[in-house]
């Protein structure tokens, strides 16, 4: 990837087939202290079902961050969300056997040529609509266990699931109904039209599901993380890995943890030089642990400003949710708790510890116990404490919440903050919550 010219301000509508890694075209050159506007589309059910994608989503192309090299960190100020869609189609997914080798969200084929990552095209509606251009054949590798089709108010604040009729509708104008971009190379759900549980009414929330920077070897976007990487293990396609350590260069973009929406900053590790920050799979909503394994995807715009933090050396993202966002007993003490805790400690004869920021460290792995372990040694790494005193906090401080299942968490604690002046977050922390 070679460097561009530094802007102060960087738009971007070009993405990728799949993937992200250190071969992919850079979009440009972002200032550090800079802004960046990406314009995306759908995340998981657009790529999953267009056969010549060689991973689940349809990320930007990476953005080089001025002076980020390998060993320090990009906060990623997360300004704004919007989505441009006006309705999608999500649910449970079923895999159409023939239709992939070791893994369908990766290596494509046709079930009846056996063209791999096959070209397509689409003929009227429903599962069957995405054909190979070779041969003519249902070519797509998944369709709807359950599946359902939400149509969005135009304030983006609720949304209601249609029945047959309505889906159908929405399907025969599935490109301008999901908005998507002239530069993305998906087919819209919206084509799959299904129709279940019609007129349920559902709140909407829009946060970005993959965001992240680039990992130091090319991967499927989706599979960007300890969970969804189990299946590169061992994979008979050009994107398998031999071993669990191999996982290890991962950078967990794709966490779909909905806390990650405007207002949020999310720290992330510099695995090559210029970081190459990338966007996509924006959802609509979602409940925590996305327990169908897709959600509302939708396309939309996300506005960010980007800065590095020097030799922070992390391996996985730091997230500093809203305020509103956090647990209860994460929140930022209040003067009056201040007030309270110290006239306890002189009561006590201890000195209190009341200058506390709260941080979320993300951990992903096979299953929720093992991200809750990545979580653990990447705070204690973080932190420079022992996994007892990471526990500790966090039972006293924090806690665990589930990003998505099987295996994405963010582990909660309130960290001291003259600890967070010697690893470089302290101002990130004291922007984020007015410290």
């Amino acid at each position: 990837m070679s460097q561009q010219g530094v802007q102060e301000e960087l738009y971007v509508d070009q993405y990728t087939l799949g993937l992200v890694g250190p071969d992919q075209e850079w979009a440009g050159t972002v200032a550090d202290g800079g802004r960046v506007e990406t314009y995306t589309p759908p995340g998981c059910w657009g790529p999953m079902v267009t056969p010549s994608f060689r991973g689940g989503h349809e990320v930007t192309r990476p953005i080089r961050v001025e002076g980020a090299e390998v060993g320090d960190a990009i906060a990623i100020h997360i300004r704004d969300v919007e989505v441009t869609s006006m309705a999608t189609s999500t649910g449970s997914m079923a895999e159409r056997e023939g239709a992939f080798g070791d893994d369908p969200f990766v290596d494509h084929r046709c079930p009846e040529c056996g063209t791999t990552w096959p070209d397509s095209i689409v003929e009227g509606t429903g599962e069957d609509a995405i054909r190979c251009a070779e041969c003519g054949a249902n070519a797509s590798s998944f369709g709807f266990e359950y599946g359902y089709t939400v149509a969005f108010d135009h304030e983006n604040a609720v949304g209601v699931t249609l029945d047959k009729e309505g889906a159908h509708e929405l399907a025969l104008d599935a490109e301008r109904v999901m908005d998507i971009p002239e530069n993305a190379r998906q087919h819209p759900i919206l084509l799959y039209e299904p129709d279940g549980m019609p007129g349920t009414l559902g709140r909407l929330r829009p946060f970005i599901g993959n965001i992240g920077t680039t990992p130091s070897v090319t991967m499927p976007d989706s599979h960007n993380a300890g969970d969804f990487g189990q299946s590169l293990i061992g994979a008979d396609h050009d994107y398998g890995v031999e071993t669990e350590a191999d996982l290890e260069k991962r950078t967990d973009g794709h966490m779909d943890i909905s806390e990650v929406r405007a207002g949020a900053t999310l720290i992330c590790p510099v695995e090559i030089d210029g970081g190459g920050v990338y966007v996509g799979d924006l959802h609509a909503n979602q409940g925590d642990g996305e327990l169908s394994l897709h959600t509302t995807d939708v396309s939309g715009t996300v506005t960010m400003d980007v800065e590095v933090i020097e030799g922070l050396d992390i391996d996985g993202p730091v997230l500093l949710p809203n305020e509103e966002d956090l647990p209860f007993i994460s929140k930022p003490y209040t003067d009056a708790e201040r007030e309270s805790g110290q006239n306890l400690g002189a009561e006590h004869g201890v000195d209190v510890e009341d200058d506390m920021a709260p941080i979320q460290v993300v951990g992903s792995g096979a299953t929720v116990n093992d991200a809750t372990q990545n979580a653990f040694d990447r705070a204690g790494k973080l932190l420079d404490m022992s996994e007892g005193e990471i526990r500790a906090r966090c039972t006293f401080t924090g806690g665990v919440q589930i990003g998505r299942l099987p295996g994405v968490v963010q582990l909660d604690m309130l960290a001291p903050l003259d600890l967070l002046d010697e690893r470089g977050l302290g101002d990130a922390t004291r922007e984020q919550y007015g410290l």
